[in-house]
């Protein structure tokens, strides 16, 4: 975790779990798994643990991480911090009573503003009316093609202040995205080896789906080898727009 980060549309990272399994193939080419390879080989104790080879593999096996819960109250300036850069808080091997705790930290820090990004949405709308939703929390689902919509709608049925979505990698087209509920969109492409390149069609669309429902459009990269290789510009200058009210909204 870092009370720092270089993440476009966050300002830090808080990671009171660690670790995945792959679910769909937005995961294929996950950062978070080679990243966390690296940890395990260089000694991290929050990386030791392995998970299965096929979907996840050395240091990334999924781990809660209880003396993690206290570090946002340390933190004393307002921030916006990405939750489980490094892990998925709704993964079915999370108990519930630890989604609560993180939820608890959420509430006792509202100087924070707390951005959570699942791909397990089945889980989320299944849990959600069981957990006490604080105002500062966001809650998004990853969506990554016309496969991944399924997503959207559960993410509807979620009491948060604000929920989005990251199109991050976007690996196709999204005709007739619906932003009905949704309050913010984030898309990017890929990068790293092997990354899948993101055509500028499947971008403007989004952006236009953003304008016609008046949904703040968020562009964080065109992708390649590695995140900054594309660059942001799209059609001549960058997106960062943010929810209505935030502190870092731009038009």
């Amino acid at each position: 975790m870092s009370d720092r980060s270089a993440i476009e549309w966050t300002e830090a990272t808080w990671n009171p779990t660690t670790g995945c399994d792959q679910v769909s193939p937005g995961c294929d080419n996950c950062y978070a798994l080679t990243l966390a390879k690296r940890l395990k080989s260089m000694g991290a104790a929050k990386y030791q643990r392995d998970g299965d080879l096929r979907t996840s593999g050395p240091g990334f096996g999924l781990t809660i991480h209880p003396d993690a819960l206290n570090v946002p109250r340390q933190w004393k300036s307002p921030r916006k911090v990405f939750v489980n850069s490094m892990s998925d808080l709704f993964h079915a091997k999370v108990p519930l009573s630890f989604v609560r705790d993180v939820f608890d930290v959420i509430t006792d820090t509202p100087q924070h503003t707390y951005q959570v990004l699942t791909k397990r949405s089945l889980r989320l709308r299944r849990v959600a009316q069981k957990l006490e939703w604080p105002a500062n929390l966001w809650m998004g689902v990853s969506v990554e093609s016309v496969e991944q919509l399924h997503r959207i709608d559960d993410l509807r049925k979620v009491p948060a202040s604000v929920r989005f979505l990251s199109l991050e990698p976007l690996l196709g087209s999204l005709p007739g995205l619906n932003l009905d509920g949704i309050g913010w969109v984030i898309v990017g492409g890929e990068s790293g080896p092997g990354h899948r390149p993101i055509e500028s069609e499947w971008v403007i669309e989004v952006r236009e789906a953003c304008q016609a429902a008046e949904v703040p459009f968020f562009f964080k990269q065109w992708g390649g080898r590695n995140p900054k290789a594309g660059g942001r510009d799209l059609q001549g200058r960058t997106w960062d727009q943010l929810p209505l009210g935030s502190s870092l909204a731009l038009s």
